[in-house]
């Protein structure tokens, strides 16, 4: 036998025992599909989405992903991480139960199939990225992948580029490739149209898998897309011999041998040219319907129903391998056999070690509550919740620790030794359950934002003074000079240095690729911060106006404010996002909804600086931690003078550290950014009134006052007001939540708090709507006088507002 065909022989030999492997997979993940839902029915677990009907084009998908890629995917792709060793059945059969302790992707935190592995230790440090197969937290909201996949693929392009971060552990010359997968239907959403967009324009290597199944749970793909087809409608994306954009293919999700074929190509060609790809994988099947809250025979024709049988991807395969001699039907037949034993072996497994700890719980707390029974007059009842739990089949966690709770109250306060044993049992039970679900939400290692040391900004005689944008120049300018990983971007960022100036020169001096513009496109300007700052990098990114967030609010909410809590800490992301707002005019340029952002971006800092030496800090801050955060400029400040600080790009400001401004005895003023000039302002007007005024500017609104600083100063005045330009009960709501209750401001009052604020509507053009409809110098002038006119109507007589 020759050389060649030993060779020849070798590799045929190595193909079918892939196949045969890739085979065996998909058979595994089937089962674990099949079972899962049986589970959900059971309930053993409350919900399940499933991947059945994408198993063949994952196996090939895997085969084509290299160790240091990234996947940026969708809750359909368990096939594609058990062919990579990610996902045993034992995981996936954990995270169905949602179990604390053996969910390895989100510690019992998110539903099934939503994956993710291990990028910074458990001291927030990164791990090397170079030699793993690194999976992206999921996320639920359709196409939210789409925009973080974006981030991802751009940061190779910057490793690629960027000689100063070249060799390490992020990176191997950015050969890395982000693999986006999503359903069909969920292309119809805005998100996946831009990230499309933007990746064609850019040319970042980002391959895009779209399973067409047909159907977006009821709904058929001619209401979702113009032709219906994905790839049709993609075709002015396509790239051709004039100019960049996407390569497009089309390959059928039973056809394992093309799909092979397809990925090994559509791969190397992205990896090599940094070329995007789209792959459009069409007549997959969906033999269990969406998820396990509803049927598909609901609406999916019996003809349809059919076809989907005899079109089964795995049914597919396996009769290709019958007939390209790879396999007989009886090894076929043993292989599936394997994979359902095994399946239902893990499974057990799964379930074994989920409920162990917890029926030893059980046992516990009524074995206690037994002996309880004997000790107190009300036995009966007690006996009754001893009963029911006792009878429970396969209880959780939450129902002992409720009968718990319940024995505890109808002990009364008089606790005896085996209700002081109860008691402890619980405490540690609810001590565990807090680290369980309410730890990671924010940074608590070394790296967090609230450990930075604090460095003040150094003045002399011959400090400069300067405008607010100069302050922010070089602060920026510094940042990148000394800190080759990070990048500043967004709409008018690059050339013209931004609208406002902060950027003003810094792309001719560092570069297109470190300072650059993008598209007006919020959704993935964010994406791009959050994909970046995944894989090591410090991305800031602009939202030119507060009020325009709301394009971009949803990757921020969904995605990054999420991340470090849904992983369980496996994964961060840095990212700072720019803003400004507060004060301008007209009904988009002049929002502050802070409320919104409150409410909606917990998991991340909320710094709202009153001038440019303030957010210069800040940035600075952020820049040494790994907390994400957004920085609300003011929009009015930009031409305001200020002195240049001789350590700038050094001197840091404490997050969560409120600055006594005004130092007064009658009233606690608290405000924030351009309201404190505002109260500046007023306070010298109630100076003349005989009014004495604390004013108080907590910085950054999460975190809030972390020293309880307000309380202290509610101590002496015991009469507090709230400015907020915000509508009412927007972000004064939270301050008052903070100070009211986190600092039992409430039992330091002698009056009832007050809040300035704007009105319900939207902001008027022009500065007489501004000042009907924003909070003014007047508005907290009448409002603080009325307040002490209330306590000594006689030092402060009735004036013309107050009628």
């Amino acid at each position: 036998m020759s050389k060649q065909q030993v060779l020849e022989n070798s590799q045929k030999e190595s193909f079918i025992n892939q196949v045969i492997e890739d085979y065996r997979i998909c058979c595994i993940s089937r089962e674990a599909s099949l079972l899962g839902r049986k589970e959900v029915l059971r309930g053993k677990a409350k919900f399940g989405i499933f991947g059945d009907g994408k198993e063949v084009p994952q196996v090939a998908m895997a085969r084509a992903f290299k160790r240091g890629d990234f996947r940026s995917g969708y809750y359909r792709d368990q096939t594609f991480m058990m062919a990579l060793g990610l996902c045993s059945v034992e995981d996936f059969f954990a995270q169905l139960y949602a179990d604390p302790e053996n969910d390895p992707y989100s510690g019992g935190r998110q539903m099934n199939a939503h994956f993710a592995t291990q990028m910074v230790d458990e001291e927030g440090n990164w791990v090397d990225h170079r030699d793993k197969f690194n999976i992206t937290s999921d996320i639920s909201p359709t196409a939210g992948q789409m925009a973080r996949g974006l981030g991802i693929a751009l940061a190779s392009k910057l490793y690629r580029t960027s000689e100063a971060l070249q060799n390490t552990q992020f990176s191997v010359n950015g050969n890395e490739v982000c693999f986006c997968t999503i359903g069909d239907a969920s292309t119809s959403e805005g998100v996946f149209w831009e990230t499309m967009n933007a990746a064609g324009v850019m040319q970042v290597p980002l391959s895009v898998s779209v399973w067409d199944d047909g159907y977006g749970i009821s709904v058929p793909k001619k209401y979702q897309t113009t032709k219906a087809s994905i790839s049709e409608a993609l075709m002015g994306f396509e790239a051709d011999e004039n100019s960049p954009g996407f390569d497009i293919y089309k390959v059928m999700a039973w056809d394992y041998p093309m799909l092979v074929q397809v990925y090994d190509k559509a791969i190397s060609k992205t990896r090599e040219t940094f070329a995007p790809s789209l792959i459009h994988v069409l007549e997959c099947t969906q033999p269990q319907g969406h998820s396990t809250s509803g049927s598909h025979e609901r609406y999916k024709t019996p003809e349809r129903l059919e076809w989907e049988k005899e079109h089964d991807c795995i049914k597919k395969m396996g009769e290709w391998m019958i007939e390209a001699g790879i396999a007989s039907e009886s090894e076929l037949k043993a292989i599936q056999d394997e994979a359902r034993k095994l399946v239902k072996e893990k499974q057990s497994k799964a379930w074994a070690a989920f409920t162990a700890p917890v029926k030893d719980n059980l046992k516990k707390v009524v074995a206690i509550g037994k002996q309880m029974v004997a000790s107190y007059p009300n036995s009966n009842q007690m006996l009754e919740v001893v009963a029911k739990l006792e009878k429970s089949l396969d209880p959780q966690k939450y129902v002992i620790i409720k009968s718990a709770k319940a024995l505890l109250r109808l002990a009364g306060s008089d606790l005896n030794d085996d209700a002081t044993s109860l008691l402890k049992w619980l405490r540690e039970q609810i001590h565990q359950s807090e680290d369980d679900y309410l730890s990671k939400l924010y940074s608590e290692d070394e790296n967090s934002a609230l450990s930075v040391p604090v460095v003040a900004a150094e003045f002399n005689m011959d400090s400069k003074t300067v405008n607010g944008y100069e302050i922010l120049n070089h602060c920026f300018d510094q940042a990148l000079e000394t800190k080759p990983e990070v990048f500043a971007f967004g709409e008018d960022v690059g050339h013209i240095g931004d609208v406002n100036q902060g950027f003003a020169g810094l792309q001719e001096k560092f570069g297109k690729h470190r300072v650059f513009d993008t598209g007006i496109r919020e959704w993935t300007i964010m994406g791009q911060a959050i994909g970046m700052a995944m894989r090591g990098l410090r991305p800031i990114a602009e939202i030119q106006y507060l009020d325009y967030l709301i394009y971009g609010l949803t990757p921020l909410s969904d995605d990054l404010a999420t991340l470090r809590y849904r992983s369980a800490g496996l994964q961060q992301a840095p990212a700072i996002i720019r803003t400004r707002g507060h004060r301008l005019e007209g009904i988009w340029h002049t929002g502050s909804p802070l409320g919104m952002v409150l409410n909606s971006l917990r998991g991340m800092y909320v710094c709202t600086p009153r001038n440019m030496t303030q957010a210069a800090g800040m940035y600075t801050t952020l820049l040494r931690s790994n907390d994400p955060a957004i920085v609300i400029e003011c929009l009015n400040g930009y031409r305001l003078k200020e002195k240049l600080p001789e350590n700038i790009g050094e001197f840091t400001i404490p997050l969560g550290q409120a600055e006594i401004l005004n130092k007064g005895s009658d009233v606690t003023l608290v405000t924030y950014g351009s309201c404190i000039r505002i109260a500046q302002d007023a306070i010298l007007k109630l100076e003349e009134m005989g009014i004495s005024v604390e004013l108080i500017d907590p910085q950054t609104l999460i975190p809030f006052d972390r020293n309880h600083i307000i309380a202290g100063s509610l101590e002496k005045t015991n009469r507090l007001v709230v400015l907020d330009e915000d509508v009412p009960g927007g972000g004064s709501a939270f301050i008052l939540q903070q100070i009211l209750e986190e600092q039992d401001g409430y039992f330091l009052l002698d009056a009832k708090p007050r809040t300035i604020s704007s009105y319900d509507n939207r902001n008027p053009f022009g500065s007489d709507g501004d000042y009907i409809t924003k909070p003014n110098t007047d508005d907290i002038v009448e409002t603080i006088y009325a307040l002490m006119h209330e306590a000594d109507p006689k030092r402060f007589p009735k004036l013309y507002f107050l009628d």
